[in-house]
Order: structure tokens, then C-alpha cells, then sequence
């Protein structure tokens, strides 16, 4: 299973991918708002986590999780605002209270898991009752960048692994000609 090499770092804040992906417009779409906590799960170096700041304000919190220390280092170099706290984990060990988050990014993350179900069940523990998940990853479809056509997961396969993890509500659709997004609610109770 490839992970994303550190050593790529700067390709993650290009210019060109903001404008791609629009990490502020997709979280805002996707139900981000003032006050929010949200646990940006394979961080990197902040390509959301700096833009769900913004929209979180003062009031709220963004957890940049990663599992990677130079993701975490390269974060820190950009002098992240107050509200955004990094966080160093193991993939399948978020350390973070239970109930801890309105809102659980996993952005380009899922298809470098080893165990997809561990991984979304410890997701689904740190968010509170009733909390928003977003997954963005790659259209299983082979192109001259990315992961591998054969590590990207096609949507109903990442539709299933949500639901046996026990989400509700999920829902898929096209972010770009690249990218797929898959919107899901931890139930209530």
C-alpha cells in the first residue's frame, strides 16, 4: 500500500490544486460552519486545514491529524492560526476524546489505509452523534497522476465500507474530472 511521500510536500500547496479542488468552497458545500470542530484526518501540511480555520473562526477547532511527523513539521512551518491544532497519530489511533468533532474530513486518505473498517470506525469514534463526514478521493480510472488505477477505490466500494462502519445518509458525487466526494452522518444515537 503507497502512502504519499513527505518528500512531495510542496505539490501539496501548489496554486494550481487550490484552484482545482477549491478547499474552501467544498467544505463551506459540504456543511462546514462557524463554531465547528472538525478533524481534518491526513492533514498534510494544511491544504484544508488552513481553509476550514477560516470558516470555523475563533469559536471553533481544526484537528490536523496526520500520521506522517513531516506532514505535522510541514504544517507548523506555515505558522498555522490558534485554532488549528496539529495532531500526530497512528492510523488506526486518533488520539482524541470520543464525541470530539462536528465534522471528519478524510481527503485522498482512504485508499492508503491498510484496514479501511478499523480506520472508519476509530473516525467515527472521535465524532459526536449526528456529525458530518466527508471523504474525497480519487475516480478509480487510470491518469498520468495520482495513486495507481489498482489502490483507487470506486465510489460504491467507499459507499459500503461507510455503511458497515455504521454511517447513514451517504451520499456521492462528482467533485471534478479527477475527484469524488462521498458525504455521510454518524446517526444521532
Amino acid at each position: 500500500m503507497h502512502k504519499y511521500s513527505p518528500e512531495k510536500i510542496g505539490r501539496l500547496l501548489r496554486p494550481a490544486r487550490v484552484r482545482e479542488i477549491r478547499p474552501l468552497a467544498v467544505l463551506k458545500d459540504a456543511g462546514l460552519k462557524k463554531g465547528d470542530s472538525i478533524a481534518d484526518v491526513g492533514s498534510g501540511p494544511g491544504f484544508f486545514s488552513f481553509p476550514a480555520s477560516r470558516i470555523v473562526g475563533k469559536e471553533g477547532a481544526v484537528y490536523a491529524i496526520d500520521t506522517q511527523k513531516e506532514m505535522i513539521e510541514g504544517l507548523k512551518k506555515q505558522s498555522p492560526p490558534p485554532n488549528v491544532v496539529p495532531v500526530l497519530s497512528g492510523e488506526n489511533s486518533i488520539p482524541l476524546d470520543g464525541s470530539t468533532v462536528d465534522f471528519a474530513l478524510v481527503a485522498y486518505v482512504l485508499h492508503e489505509t491498510e484496514s479501511k473498517a478499523k480506520f472508519l470506525k476509530e473516525i467515527r469514534r472521535i465524532m459526536k452523534p449526528g456529525a458530518r463526514l466527508l471523504v474525497i478521493d480519487w475516480k478509480k480510472k487510470k491518469e498520468g497522476h495520482g495513486p495507481p488505477r489498482e489502490e483507487r477505490l470506486s465510489i460504491k466500494t467507499v459507499e459500503g465500507f461507510l455503511r458497515k462502519a455504521g454511517f447513514v445518509s451517504v451520499k456521492a458525487s462528482p467533485l471534478n474530472d479527477s475527484h469524488y466526494r462521498v458525504q455521510a452522518l454518524k446517526p444521532s444515537r
